[in-house]
């Protein structure tokens, strides 16, 4: 299969909705059928999220409410990049603001993706750290919670459960633990041994 097999033209888009954090716009498109509309596209502010896993097999994250959909969970700490910052710099200026800790070390670029493709662009990139430091207490009145080192065998059965908020930390943990795997494999780790 082509890379345009499918692909949707576009005509341009107009503004119906604007702020620091989202942009609504209508797009005027045609669909590989041939039939062309205007279409919802939201647009969000880049976003940075910092994962951070200690020599424990734990990672940070912040129990928390989200009212929009009425539920309490897990997350990872993020948040918008600003302009002109690296996403890597808001990845460690959230984790400091929202839980007190201080990365360490240099971050390692994780993963890059889109959640919601289809009507929604939110380029959300992840930063790894193997190391923190409690540097004080956390700043960020809003992104307020109980943080808590989870341990990553734990994260599978809270994802059941829905207690995961999101795919900014859902795609970042379940992304991780199946790269760890396939590293693990491949050197031989959880090969069987013969016995003599």
């Amino acid at each position: 299969m082509t890379g345009d097999v499918g692909s949707w033209k576009t005509f341009g888009e107009r503004t119906v909705y604007d702020n620091k954090w989202v942009r609504l716009g209508l797009t005027d498109v045609q669909a590989p059928n041939g039939e062309r509309w205007e279409y919802h596209v939201v647009h969000l502010a880049p976003i940075a999220i910092g994962l951070i896993v200690d020599d424990q097999d734990r990672v940070l994250m912040l129990w928390r409410y989200r009212f929009a959909t009425d539920q309490w969970g897990y997350e990872l700490l993020g948040g918008l990049v600003e302009d002109g910052e690296e996403p890597a710099a808001t990845a460690a200026r959230e984790i400091r603001e929202e839980s007190g800790y201080q990365p360490i070390g240099e971050a390692e670029h994780l993963i890059g993706f889109e959640p919601l493709p289809g009507q929604v662009t939110a380029p959300t990139d992840v930063y790894l750290w193997r190391d923190a430091e409690k540097v004080g207490e956390p700043t960020d009145t809003e992104e307020v919670g109980r943080l808590e080192w989870v341990p990553l065998s734990r994260i599978p059965e809270l994802a059941q459960r829905k207690e995961i908020l999101g795919a900014g930390a859902l795609v970042p943990l379940l992304y991780y633990i199946a790269s760890r795997n396939v590293a693990d494999a491949a050197s031989g780790q959880d090969q069987p041994t013969e016995t003599a």
